[in-house]
């Protein structure tokens, strides 16, 4: 859906509010995501042992760039050499970079009382938790840049035979992975239990194709998917697949299979926040085909996580950048000037007042719909903002006294129900070496992508905590016959643009080129909606590209 969105044209022509509309559509009412198991569990109509909130990035901040809030004439002004605005993956990548090269003059600023991005984690007495993505693959073996940092912050412990050796309480402990099926846990999420012949000789179809694909190769030398993705093939025999959706491909190559392509439909919520009718070909290729990684102690992709999920990597990306990092301050607004360099607008959030920070070079590690809300001059950049849909996200962290066990493999890492709404929850408590008596957090991730992201996340930010518990909980309940009277806490968090989506034509097409442009030889731009895929690899090289370019800059 392009252009305006129609709850704007329903709310114009009946005069209701878009509150009123999405409760009339029935978009905030409990219940609306759950898909089939809707139909088995009644939503309760109070949690009353339970506690919690709502919570998510700074609304005030949003609402000041959205609706361009007046703000007092700046009377304070401070110069810097290099200025970076986000603290998300991004811009502590590009930080650090400019660290290690021998740069200091740089200041780093961020809207939020926290840095991260969506890294950021939260904790309680039972545990850390993530509040976002919560996992990374080892790296490929090519990617040294990746390879130092993860030897850098302790990840990798020294090579054996030319192969990393990764810290073993930083891999996912087992075991690491279930599917709830036909009534029954099964370990590993590709289905196998209770399908039939013909769908299992799809899947092994499939990977097989996979398997042709991670090795493949362009004409140019090139893999045909790598990580960075901007350093795959460039042979139109791979690019083009960029053009028609992934659930179009499937069904020119002949899979039909209904567990196959629940699973591929699975992934692509999982790593895009959309279905596969909303993902081009070429990227729901690469979610499979693009990682390579090999280590001396582990499997070939092999994960890493931490209770705190990419929270940690956060962290030691930003251990060495500290005492540059100012937070609570959002930047309003932001122009090139004719003779070089840029001005900034800033707003303290704690104090209320205004100034402004003028810097030879400036790095924008925020996303593109930020960026065309304080930069000067962005409808110039060649790209059209209309061709970037960002995914919203619904996250919950669950404590638990007790988890109720089913039919089947016991509890893991990622843990999966077969066709529900959810992409299920991961155990925070993995890989804890002491836990806390019988309590757990389980962090649940909701993909809000059955409507079009900008109604999905308006519903979201409509609904009330109340109504978010009928949506979560009937599907633990679905999933963990008996868990609602074990439940504690269940603290949500709401990701309004979680991540980009790599719709059709995106990653390869002129828009995403463009949005990469460099400005005046002043302004550069590093996010993962550069990419098209919202991994920590991609943010990290991101920032490092960004950092590079400021540094050539200068020269």
């Amino acid at each position: 859906m392009s252009g305006q969105p129609f709850y704007k044209k329903e709310s114009l022509r009946n005069g209701i509010s878009r509150r009123a509309f999405l409760l009339k559509a029935g978009i905030v009412t409990s219940g609306i995501l759950l898909s089939g198991c809707i139909k088995k569990i009644k939503p309760g109509n109070s949690y009353k042992n339970i506690k919690g909130s709502i919570k998510g990035p700074n609304a005030k901040a949003g609402h000041i760039l959205r609706d361009k809030t007046p703000l007092p004439v700046p009377t304070e002004a401070r110069k810097v050499k290099t200025l970076i605005i986000g603290s998300g993956i991004s811009g502590l990548s590009a930080a650090r970079w400019l660290k290690i090269q021998g740069h200091h003059d740089f200041e780093l600023i961020e809207l939020e009382d926290h840095i991260g991005g969506n890294s950021h984690s939260g904790s309680n007495a039972v545990s850390s938790y993530p509040l976002g993505a919560h996992y990374v693959t080892i790296a490929n073996n090519e990617d040294e840049l990746l390879l130092d940092f993860f030897q850098e912050c302790g990840a990798i412990t020294h090579y054996e035979k030319g192969l990393p050796v990764y810290d073993e309480y930083y891999l996912c402990f087992d075991p690491e992975e279930r599917l709830l099926i036909n009534g029954q846990w099964q370990e590993g999420l590709v289905p196998d239990f209770g399908i039939k012949p013909e769908d299992r000789d799809q899947i092994k179809r499939f990977f097989r194709l996979i398997d042709n694909l991670k090795q493949a190769k362009g004409t140019d030398g090139r893999y045909a998917f790598d990580i960075p993705l901007d350093n795959s093939s460039a042979d139109e025999k791979f690019r083009d697949l960029d053009k028609s959706s992934f659930k179009e491909y499937l069904k020119q190559e002949g899979y039909t299979s209904p567990y196959l392509l629940w699973y591929l439909n699975y992934c692509c919520k999982d790593d895009y926040g959309q279905q596969t009718d909303k993902v081009s070909a070429w990227a729901g290729l690469h979610y499979f085909a693009a990682r390579r990684g090999k280590a001396a102690n582990a499997e070939s992709n092999a994960v890493l996580t931490w209770p705190e999920g990419n929270g940690w990597l956060m962290k030691k990306l930003a251990e060495g950048v500290k005492e540059h990092v100012k937070q609570g301050a959002i930047c309003y607004h932001i122009a090139t000037v004719p003779n070089g360099g840029i001005i900034a607008r800033m707003l303290d959030l704690k104090t209320n007042k205004t100034y402004t920070i003028e810097a030879e070079k400036a790095i924008l590690a925020t996303p593109q719909f930020v960026n065309q809300k304080i930069f000067e001059g962005a409808p110039k950049r060649g790209f059209s903002l209309d061709k970037l849909h960002y995914s919203p996200w619904f996250i919950a962290n669950i404590t638990l006294n007790n988890l109720p066990q089913g039919k089947g493999a016991g509890l893991c890492w990622d843990n999966v129900p077969y066709n529900t709404a959810s992409v299920g929850y991961v155990n925070a408590n993995q890989q804890h070496v002491n836990a806390v008596e019988n309590k757990k957090v389980i962090t649940y991730y909701l993909p809000l992508c059955d409507y079009e992201p900008r109604v999905a996340r308006l519903a979201a930010y409509t609904r009330t905590y109340q109504q978010w518990l009928d949506i979560v909980i009937p599907e633990l309940e679905y999933i963990h016959p008996g868990i609602t009277d074990n439940i504690e806490q269940v603290d949500g968090w709401i990701w309004g643009h979680g991540m980009i989506a790599p719709d059709v034509n995106y990653i390869w097409g002129a828009d995403r080129k463009n949005a990469q442009q460099p400005i005046d030889g002043s302004l550069f731009f590093a996010h993962t909606d550069l990419s098209g895929i919202s991994i920590f690899e991609e943010a990290f090289h991101q920032g490092i590209k960004a950092a590079k370019q400021v540094l050539s800059s200068y020269v």
